[in-house]
Parts: structure tokens; C-alpha cells; sequence
């Protein structure tokens, strides 16, 4: 067990001590030790746990240590796993409303009896809630929109979970002698941001063995449907997969139809018929003559139309008069007429990324030190990594003020000059926008910093215009490089802030400001339908994966996907270029 994991564990120990009442000083030490293992290098743990001094280091004492060592371990602790089975899981599915912590779970239950989620709805729509002391009318309508959303996207998964899902699937598939091919589709194939249900398809010429596995797979929770060519189930995450057996020469057909958006597909579908023929999942087939496309196709089962094999979707998409367009851009937004016309652009690959911004350490709210930062940006092969902790008025994320940034500038300046990594390291800034549009640092803390990221962390529900003026009047400062989230959107969990996008994003290109695609898997903010056009307006996306562990610089390539979508190519992308020009970029942004 990792120190980060180990430490996610102290952290949920905290929370679950807090749901039981028990002793503030007994849950701020489980905080505390939390904070102070991620601090720790993890080769310093490991020798520490080795020679039993790991009560040596501040903020560690007996009996933590002791729960820390057995998790390193054993990679469990009996302690944590007899609290969580004593806490009834409705407090514990509480937390995932948005509004509700321990405290206010505790209260709710003692006072209300509230120890379900449908328990709370009810207090709510009572007036109950409100009623309670410390909490109020703008508590409770919190608490209402917090249940709303997580009803609206209690049936989507984010993407990355949606692909975890999914590979193993698709590889279980692939290892079955009597599977020719299989692959994925639908949304998930075409990186939308989150995914509803999972798309499989197979062909082979004997369907029972390979259905009867899927649905007895590992994980599965319930089978919803049992047939000869067609299986569903859900899976424990709450995830549905679906299974669909074809027929090897109706194979790409199928793949396209279970792959494009219904826009992309009845584009398709006009544009097949324009030219006389008939598309479908069956098949591509004259289109006169007697019987639906089914039929039609089941007679000419060779893959063939006008005497052509279609074995790939690139010739597919040829017979059509059309270049393959990428999964990423079947919307249906244009991308049949740029693929008429030859003008799809060659879209970002994950190769292409050279470094990434915008990522933190356990100097503010990240989970691991600046050098093994360095160290896991270097194992990626990264040429450049920038750090952007967070600024002092970001109190909850631990922001750093005007003497502990100094520090970590200084700290940056050492490790690159030791030589010890060949990754570049950028020292920056993820600075508050404050309500009026200022900064949280003064302009001479702001020029000692190679770059800067301005972001809102605060006051979500200022006006759209009012809003707008806030961002807008923070990229006019000459010392900003790039705009963090646009627009604060956590994925299936809260809205973003109100803002007129179009005016920022024109005030972002007059004054030279980038703005990220923010790669963090809850977030994906810019979003990738506003890319395009942006970007033909001359734009510049920097690609960040707002890492707050060294696992989280993997997300960069979520944010690829992401630009994809949005037709970005290399030339759109700064953290694509060498760090070379990057540092020639970011010395004529401080200067010009």
C-alpha cells in the first residue's frame, strides 16, 4: 500500500470518527497524520516503518504509527474496517450530498432521525430542515439541489470510470477462443465526458459460450437480459454493459451505427441514400427494391456493396466519398462536410504532450512532495512539469501565503539547478481571482513566478455578467499566463458558475492568455464543445491535469481525448511544444 493510499485511509478514519461523535482532538489526530504522511518522501516512510522510528517524525504518534505499519503491511487495518461496518452506509452515502458534512449528518440524525438519503429529501420538503438550529433556509435549499443533482446524474459515469469498466471487459472478451474480434462503442468509444452504459460488440460464428461468460463474469450484479445474440447486465458499480453478437461481415457496419451519436448516424443515413444506397448496423446496401435494410442486407452477407468488400471503417466511410473521421468527432457536428471536403484536421495525440501545468504538491492541498512530483513527471517522460499550489485566500486548500511561496520558488530553483531530473521544473501559481477580479497576490510576488494560473474558488453565484467582469478583469493583469476551469464544473456533481464564454474567450486572445483544458477527470473544463471555435479564433489551449498526486499527471491524456473532441490539433496546444519554446513563451508573456 502506497503513502498516499494509506494516508486516504487515516483521512476517511477522520470523517468516520467525526459521523460517530467521538473526541475533536481523536479525529483531528487522524487528519493531522494524514497530512503528515503524504509530507513524507516515500522511500523516507518505507526506511522509517523498517527501523520503527515513524514516531519520531511530528504529528505521528504510538498508536498511529502502529495502524500505519500494519498497513504497509498487511495492506489493512482491522481498526478501520470494524468502524466502517459499524456506521450504518445511509450516513455514510450522506457525505455525497453536496452541503452535508459530518457535523451536520450528526445533527440531522439526532434531532430528525435522517440516516438515508430519501430520509433527508423528506426532511426537506417538510421544512424540517430548516427549522433545525444551524441550519436554515439556505442550508436546506443547498441540501435540496445537492439531492437534485446526484438524482439527475445517478445514472452517468464519468469517462475514466466508464474505461476501468470496460478494458477488462473487452479483454475477457478478446482472450475467448470463440470470439474472431471485439471491440467497444458508443459513448465511451467517443470520449464524451460521461458515459451512460457500455457498449459491447463481438462477432463469431458461436455466440452461447461467449454470452453465457458475460453475464457470469466478475462484478456483475444482476443480469437484465439472457439471449442468443444479445446479453445485458449491471454491473456493481451501477454501470449497465451491453453485449451484441454479429456476424463477422456485418461487423464494421455495426460498429459504426453502436459508435456514432443519433446525429452523426442520420447524417450518415441521408448521405448514404443520396447516392442510392441504404445504411444501417446490418449493412450498406442498394437502397431500391423491396424489404428494410435488415433484409437487404441479411441477402448480401459478404460485406460487399457494389462489388466492393468493406472490411475496415475507413472504407467505410470511402464509399461514401468521405475520409475516416475520427470516433472523437462523430457528433454529427460538421465533421461529415470537413470529411467531404478533406479538411478533418489531424487531431492531438497523447504522444505529442511534452510537459504539463497547473499541478500541485503537499505544500497545499496535493498528496505528494515537489520531488517526487519531478520524479513521476520524469518516469512519464515528460520534458517540463509546473507547479501551481494554491494562493492564501484558498484557506480549505491550505494556500500558500507570500513566505511559504518564496520558499517553494527557492526550493524549485534548487532542484533544477541539482540536476537530479532531467524534467524542467516551472515554478507558478494557482492564484485566486478574488470576488471584485483582483488577485490574491501582489504584483511583485506575481513577477518571481515563471508562470501564472488565475482561477474562482469562490463566490459561485455572482451573476453571469458579474462573473464574466470578475475573470475578465483578472486576465487583463500583464502577469497572467493562463485561465484555470472556465467555468468551476464538477462532472456529475455541481454545475458550473453563470459566464458569457464567448467574451472571455475574446478577452483571453487580446490579451495573449491561454486557457486550459483542465484534464482532471471531474472536470474537463474548457469544454470540448467550445474548443472549435475558439480555436479557429486563435486560442491557445494549454492541457493541465490539475494533479494533486503523482497518479493524477496520467490524467493529461483524459485531457487529450477531451481536445480531440474539440478538433484541437498539436499546433493549438502549448504543452505540446518543447520546453525550449515554452520557456522562450513564458519569458515574452512576463516581458511583452
Amino acid at each position: 500500500m502506497t503513502k498516499n493510499e494509506m494516508a486516504g485511509v487515516l483521512a476517511e478514519i477522520g470523517v468516520l470518527l467525526e459521523l460517530n461523535g467521538e473526541n475533536p482532538f481523536k479525529v483531528r489526530a487522524y487528519q493531522t497524520g494524514a497530512r503528515v504522511l503524504e509530507a513524507i518522501e516515500e522511500a523516507e516512510l518505507v526506511r522509517l516503518i523498517a527501523a520503527g522510528e515513524l514516531e519520531s517524525v511530528k504529528g505521528i504518534g504510538e498508536a498511529l504509527a502502529k495502524k500505519i505499519t500494519e498497513l504497509h503491511t498487511t495492506g489493512r487495518l482491522g481498526f478501520y474496517e470494524k468502524l466502517k461496518a459499524s456506521i450504518p452506509h445511509g450516513l455514510v452515502e450522506l457525505l455525497q450530498i453536496s452541503g452535508v458534512g459530518p457535523k451536520k449528518i450528526r445533527a440531522l440524525q439526532a434531532k430528525l432521525g435522517v440516516d438515508s438519503i430519501a430520509k433527508l429529501q423528506a426532511a426537506c420538503e417538510t421544512g424540517a430542515v430548516a427549522a433545525l438550529e444551524g441550519f436554515g433556509e439556505k442550508s436546506q435549499e443547498k441540501i435540496i439541489e445537492g439531492i437534485r443533482h446526484r438524482e439527475k446524474y445517478a445514472r452517468r459515469h464519468l469517462w475514466f470510470e466508464a474505461w476501468a469498466a470496460a478494458e477488462p471487459i473487452l479483454a475477457g472478451l478478446r482472450g475467448l477462443t470463440q470470439v474472431l474480434r471485439a471491440e467497444h462503442a458508443g459513448s465511451l468509444r467517443r470520449r464524451m465526458e460521461t458515459v451512460g452504459d457500455l457498449d459491447f460488440l463481438v462477432s463469431t460464428s458461436d455466440p452461447k459460450p461467449v454470452v453465457d461468460w458475460f453475464v457470469a463474469q466478475g462484478g456483475v450484479a444482476e443480469v437484465t437480459a439472457h439471449g442468443e445474440t444479445k446479453a445485458s447486465v449491471r454491473l456493481q458499480s451501477g454501470l449497465q454493459a451491453d453485449l451484441r453478437l454479429i456476424p463477422q461481415e456485418q461487423f464494421v457496419f455495426a460498429w459504426h451505427h453502436f459508435t456514432g451519436s443519433k446525429d452523426h448516424n442520420i447524417q450518415m443515413r441521408q448521405r448514404a441514400l443520396g447516392r442510392g444506397l441504404s445504411l444501417s448496423e446490418w449493412g450498406l446496401v442498394p437502397a431500391a427494391g423491396e424489404g428494410t435494410a435488415k433484409e437487404k442486407a441479411e441477402k448480401q452477407k459478404d460485406g460487399k456493396t457494389e462489388g466492393k468488400e468493406i472490411a475496415s471503417e475507413t472504407e467505410l466511410f470511402a464509399a461514401l466519398g468521405l475520409k475516416f473521421i475520427p470516433p472523437e468527432l462523430r457528433e454529427g457536428l460538421g465533421e461529415i462536410e470537413a470529411a467531404e471536403q478533406g479538411a478533418l484536421p489531424v487531431l492531438i495525440e497523447e504522444a505529442d504532450i511534452r510537459g504539463v501545468f497547473h499541478n500541485h504538491t503537499t505544500a497545499s492541498d496535493g498528496h505528494n512532495t515537489l520531488e517526487e512530483m519531478a520524479a513521476a513527471a520524469q518516469a512519464l517522460g515528460l520534458e517540463y512539469l509546473g507547479i501551481a499550489d494554491h494562493s492564501k485566500s484558498s484557506v480549505q486548500a491550505r494556500g500558500l501565503d507570500e513566505a511559504r511561496i518564496a520558499a517553494q520558488i527557492a526550493a524549485i530553483r534548487r532542484l533544477n539547478a541539482s540536476g537530479k531530473f532531467r524534467t524542467h521544473v516551472f515554478a507558478g501559481t494557482e492564484c485566486d481571482i478574488l470576488p471584485d477580479g483582483r488577485l490574491d497576490f501582489a504584483d511583485e510576488v506575481l513577477a518571481e513566478l515563471d508562470y501564472v494560473v488565475v482561477s474562482v474558488h469562490s463566490a459561485f453565484k455572482q451573476s453571469r455578467e458579474a462573473m464574466t467582469a470578475r475573470i475578465i478583469r483578472a486576465m487583463e493583469h500583464p502577469h497572467v499566463t493562463m485561465l484555470g476551469h472556465l467555468t468551476g464544473r464538477l462532472l456529475l456533481q455541481r454545475e458550473g458558475y453563470e459566464i458569457d464564454a464567448d467574451k472571455i474567450i475574446d478577452a483571453a486572445i487580446a490579451h495573449r492568455v491561454v486557457i486550459e483544458l483542465n484534464a482532471n477527470p471531474w472536470r474537463l473544463d474548457m469544454d470540448w464543445r467550445l474548443w472549435r471555435r475558439a480555436a479557429e479564433r486563435g486560442l491557445m489551449c494549454a492541457i493541465n491535469p490539475d494533479a494533486h498526486d503523482t497518479a493524477g499527471l496520467t490524467d493529461f491524456r483524459l485531457g487529450v481525448g477531451a481536445a480531440r473532441k474539440g478538433w484541437l490539433t498539436k499546433e493549438h496546444v502549448i504543452t505540446a511544444r518543447p520546453r525550449a519554446d515554452i520557456r522562450r513563451l513564458l519569458v515574452e508573456r512576463k516581458i511583452g
